[in-house]
């Protein structure tokens, strides 16, 4: 019985190995690559970005073709649906009826219009505000959100300030041009 074993196991290994599929032949076309998955800024789709207990987190919400900018901020100001809060999303944003405008600016880049200023603004909440402009949809380049620049114009300022939104969902200033020597 001893001398079976490793003859039978032998057997079994060499039914698999024969068995597994993949023949000895060269590669062969298998069709066209996989599609149909939505991409981030998708038309029909705006992205929010709330606030859960390890950061910004986004949340995708429907919205109607030619959504843009402006879409995505007046989702993010409407706050977390009661679905999101169960699941443990808030808002940093201040309480009551704010204004906030955005608008796609250029290729890669969101004008963003606060009714604040950012001093006044907890972290979160000006996360928040960028990462929702910079992954909105309508923003002509094709530019992946962390690669879109969102120049915030605060409450009674006349200059904007540049940042991106990086891929914890939290915002960095854009690095200034380096001057020609």
């Amino acid at each position: 019985m001893a001398r079976k074993a490793p003859a039978v196991a032998g057997l079994l290994a060499s039914w698999a190995l024969a068995g597994c599929g993949v023949s000895d032949t060269r590669p062969e076309a298998a069709g066209a690559p996989a599609g149909g998955g939505r991409a981030v800024g998708a038309a029909g789709w705006v992205r929010a970005y709330f606030v859960a207990p390890n950061g910004t987190w986004p949340v995708s919400r429907a919205a109607s073709a030619g959504a843009g900018p402006q879409t995505a901020l007046d989702e993010l100001l409407a706050g977390p649906t009661r679905n999101e809060r169960n699941r443990g999303l808030v808002t940093a944003l201040p309480a009551g009826t704010h204004r906030v405008r955005a608008a796609a600016a250029g290729p890669g880049v969101v004008d963003l219009y606060l009714p604040w200023l950012v001093a006044e603004l907890d972290g979160m909440a000006v996360n928040q505000l960028v990462c929702t402009a910079a992954a909105a949809p309508g923003i002509p380049g094709g530019r992946r959100p962390v690669d879109v620049v969102v120049r915030v114009y605060e409450s009674g300022e006349s200059e904007a300030w540049s940042v991106r939104c990086d891929e914890t969902g939290t915002t960095i200033p854009v690095e200034a041009p380096q001057k020609a020597r």
